[in-house]
């Protein structure tokens, strides 16, 4: 009964938090694919984006659709998404055209739904510097400029302001401020947004409190994730998302299962987990992938990455430890993998198994 009810519980929270995952997703590339015609590919949560204009508006809210009728929806408000955006070049004001590039919202919860505007303008001249700025997004954001061959990446705000420099001497940004972004990144990859990747880490928790094998099971997944994590980004493996993200979910589900039929920390599972962790590295390597990591400062942004991904997992693990710690200390072992162990691992197993439905499917 409270293996049942915990996984229902459970099975229906999961939407809820995986919608958490599209905050902060907003990114914004700038590029020239002619001589003054300037493009800036603007990928956002079309849901927010939509209750944000609506809001504005004093309209009702709209409550989760599929993707044609958010679409629908969203196209007449181009123009009132196109008078929140702030484009200059050398200080002269454009007021960009806006289209919808590509709109979806998969089947899968813990894949964000995401549109992705278009906004078009002509610079009257050949400029040296563009400021960006779009008061609708409330989130810490990338601003990736591409021209003449380099990529300048700057990190806004919120509705702050960006300036871009167009001269092929401009600095990429201060080094410590890049440690910073990434690891923030990294920490919030995981907490709040990384909701299958924390199951993962709780799995690795649940069978043993003992110290001595959560570490060992860490630094494996650690090691693991790391090594493809850089080997992804520098192009030397690579495997698609459509094999990628099932093989994730089976591996949290192999995890639980094993909490169930086993009372204790197998010898084999060090390496079980390394595998895994193999496959959530280019997992990661897919978030950094579409941020363009600055060219000039590669590795610091790389290893502060991954350093705030260790940071949030140690988190997940000391505060499972403190929410635990009152059930372990009144029934003891067999008690606490009774009530805890066992319900918490079927509601992860199950969760994980409806994931790898939705992603084979979802591809």
């Amino acid at each position: 009964m409270n293996i049942r009810a915990a996984a229902a519980v459970f099975v229906m929270l999961v939407p809820s938090l995986a919608s958490g995952h599209e905050i902060g997703t907003t990114n914004v590339r700038l590029n020239s694919d002619r001589a003054g015609h300037w493009i800036a590919t603007i990928t956002t949560a079309p849901r927010a984006l939509l209750n944000t204009l609506e809001a504005e508006a004093g309209e009702p809210r709209t409550p989760d659709v599929d993707a044609s009728t958010l679409r629908r929806h969203l196209e007449p408000r181009l123009g009132q998404i196109a008078s929140h955006l702030g484009l200059r070049f050398d200080g002269i004001p454009c007021r960009p055209l806006v289209a919808i590039d590509t709109l979806e919202v998969p089947a899968d919860v813990t894949r964000p739904s995401y549109v992705a505007l278009s906004a078009s303008c002509d610079a009257a001249t050949t400029p040296s510097t563009i400021t960006w700025r779009d008061d609708l997004v409330y989130s810490t954001y990338a601003v990736v400029l591409e021209h003449d061959r380099r990529t300048q990446t700057v990190w806004v705000e919120g509705d702050a302001t960006a300036s871009l420099s167009l001269q092929s001497d401009a600095a990429s940004g201060a080094r410590p401020a890049i440690v910073w972004q990434y690891l923030r990144l990294g920490f919030e990859h995981i907490l709040p947004r990384g909701l299958d990747h924390i199951l993962f880490v709780l799995g690795m928790f649940l069978l043993t409190r003992s110290v001595r094998p959560i570490l060992v099971q860490v630094t494996s997944f650690t090691l693991a994730h790391s090594l493809t994590l850089g080997l992804t980004m520098y192009g030397v493996v690579s495997l698609p998302s459509s094999v990628v993200e099932p093989l994730i979910a089976i591996s949290i589900a192999y995890v639980a299962i094993e909490n169930i039929l086993m009372d204790r920390i197998a010898p084999w599972r060090p390496v079980v987990v390394f595998g895994f962790g193999l496959l959530h590295g280019m997992g990661f390597a897919g978030v950094l992938r579409d941020l363009h990591l600055p060219r000039a400062s590669f590795v610091p942004a790389l290893v502060s990455f991954n350093l705030g991904v260790e940071l949030a997992q140690l988190t997940v693990i000391a505060l499972a430890f403190a929410c635990t710690r009152a059930v372990w200390q009144r029934g003891g072992q067999q008690w606490y993998r009774a009530r805890v162990v066992v319900p918490a691992s079927a509601a992860i197993a199950l969760t994980a198994l409806v994931w790898t439905v939705e992603r084979v499917a979802g591809y």
